[in-house]
C-alpha cells in the first residue's frame, strides 16, 4: 500500500510557502462571504442587534395559543380529539384496552393495585 496521496486538499502535498500563505489567512478565505451576510449580527449596527435581542423571539410567535383570549382557548380545548375522530385518524379503544388504560392510570395515581396476579 502506498502512503503517498495525490489529494490537492492535503497540505502535505503542497509547497510549504503555499501552506504558510493559507495558514496566515486563518480560515478567513473560506468565510469571506460572511462579511456580506445580513443575517450575521456582526454585520449589523449594535442598536439594531439590541432591538432584535430585546424582542427575544416574540416577533415570530405573536399569534400563539397563549396570546388568545380565554374564551377562545376554552372553545379550542373543548374540541379535544374531535378532529382526529372525524377524519378517522383517532385510535378506537377496545374494552380491554380501556380497562388496561384505567388500571395504569390508577397505578400512576397511587390508587388500586394491579390485579393481574389473580388472572
Amino acid at each position: 500500500m502506498s502512503t503517498s496521496n495525490n489529494n490537492p486538499g492535503n497540505f502535505a502535498n503542497r509547497p510549504k510557502e503555499e501552506v504558510r500563505e493559507i495558514a496566515s489567512k486563518g480560515g478567513h478565505a473560506s468565510h469571506s462571504s460572511a462579511a456580506n451576510n445580513p443575517g450575521n449580527f456582526a454585520n449589523r449596527p449594535k442598536e439594531e442587534v439590541r432591538e432584535i435581542a430585546a424582542k427575544g423571539g416574540h416577533a415570530s410567535h405573536s399569534g400563539g395559543f397563549a396570546s388568545m383570549d380565554p374564551e377562545k382557548q376554552r372553545e379550542i380545548a373543548s374540541m379535544g380529539g374531535k378532529a382526529a375522530h372525524a377524519s378517522g385518524h383517532a385510535h378506537e379503544f377496545t374494552s380491554e384496552e380501556a380497562r388496561e388504560a384505567g388500571r395504569k392510570g390508577g397505578r400512576a395515581r397511587g390508587g388500586a393495585q394491579d390485579d393481574d396476579d389473580e388472572e
